[in-house]
């Protein structure tokens, strides 16, 4: 409970001079931008570790006998996700708790690296290891948040680019510093960067005050959270979606997978059926090897074959043949849509059906 909520003069607003009231709305703006940052970096999270959860059942399910009989030991929790953040400040904190509650990520697979580790003392307590050391968190993680400044990067991306493994995905929230500059400095092309724009009409629907994680479970935040819905006068740039699907293919190709597989897992993903599908489900997302790489290259890429390892910062710059045929498609937007609001424990109702805009946002 908030001890201000009925103490209007100690809060923020009363103080504030008739003539700057205006720049008020400015206040619900961060705090929508801070909700769909933490609700897009908890979707990738969730998707990566059912994932990642699907292929080491299909690979595991080979030794499933042995392990039975006892002739080889059973392995550890070989699917879970490690989780860094780097940075512990604002927005290190809140995507630490709705992290934890939301994916949910356990204590022992998250960590968090900053300058000041004695300022972290709730999740320490919750058992979360918090230090200051972002080149060992680099070499132990399988995604890495970077919610620090942008004048802190250059030396961060100095401290942990020797130790990042290839399969690594690094996240940034570091708007100033573009995808190519971060290429650069890091010497990684595995970066995802979600960007966002502010509409022409401004909604706060979003509040000023609302726990991230509470807001995650309202119906109605939680759908203008949905990548291609622009409620509240922020949009997420639609090449992120791009992002995170080729990531997930990546993630396949780790694994040594092979591509019907990969496609197979992605198909299943993105299989729940809505009232709009029809019986027969003939409007379903049904990925095809061409729909990620050329035709060319499908044509000579053999099914017992990984896909290729794909460059995620080109994907998020350049036009690929997902872009082509596939991101702009109203079917695929609103399965993703379902497949958002699932992962997060909400279903639809035809009523909460998204409107897709006629055009999709900036690229």
């Amino acid at each position: 409970m908030d001890m201000l909520d009925n103490l209007e003069s100690l809060q923020f607003e009363p103080g504030i001079k008739e003539e700057d009231r205006c720049w008020l709305y400015l206040q619900g703006r961060y705090h929508g931008l801070m909700i769909k940052a933490c609700a897009h970096a908890t979707f990738f999270c969730k998707l990566l570790h059912h994932l990642r959860k699907s292929l080491h059942e299909k690979q595991t399910s080979r030794v499933a006998k042995i392990h039975r009989i006892g002739l080889l030991p059973s392995t550890p929790d070989e699917d879970g996700l490690n989780v860094g953040i780097i940075g512990g400040g604002h927005l290190g904190k809140q995507l630490a708790r709705v992290l934890l509650q939301l994916v949910p990520i356990p204590p022992e697979r998250l960590q968090i690296s900053t300058r000041r580790p004695e300022a972290l003392d709730e999740f320490q307590k919750l058992g979360i290891k918090c230090f200051y050391h972002n080149s060992d968190l680099a070499s132990w993680a399988n995604v890495i948040f970077l919610c620090c400044l942008p004048s802190q990067l250059p030396n961060i991306c100095v401290e942990i680019q020797a130790s990042l493994a290839k399969t690594c995905i690094v996240y940034s929230f570091v708007a100033a510093v573009p995808l190519l500059r971060l290429k650069n400095l890091l010497n990684h092309t595995n970066i995802l960067r979600p960007q966002y724009q502010f509409g022409e009409g401004f909604d706060n629907i979003w509040g000023t005050n609302k726990d991230i994680t509470d807001a995650l479970q309202d119906p109605v935040l939680l759908l203008a959270n949905c990548p291609y819905n622009p409620a509240g006068g922020i949009i997420l740039n639609s090449k992120w979606v791009e992002g995170i699907l080729y990531a997930a293919l990546n993630t396949c190709t780790t694994e040594a997978m092979p591509c019907s597989q990969a496609l197979k897992l992605l198909n299943e993903l993105f299989s729940a059926h809505f009232e709009d599908c029809g019986k027969d489900g003939v409007s379903c997302p049904n990925f095809q090897l061409q729909d990620f790489v050329s035709r060319v290259y499908a044509r000579s890429l053999s099914h017992k074959r990984p896909f290729p390892w794909f460059d995620l910062i080109a994907v998020q710059l350049k036009d690929t043949p997902f872009s082509n045929q596939r991101l702009t498609s109203t079917a695929f937007q609103n399965h993703l849509t379902h497949l958002y609001c699932g992962l997060f424990g909400i279903s639809l109702t035809k009523e909460q059906q998204p409107v897709v805009p006629t055009s999709s946002p900036s690229q």
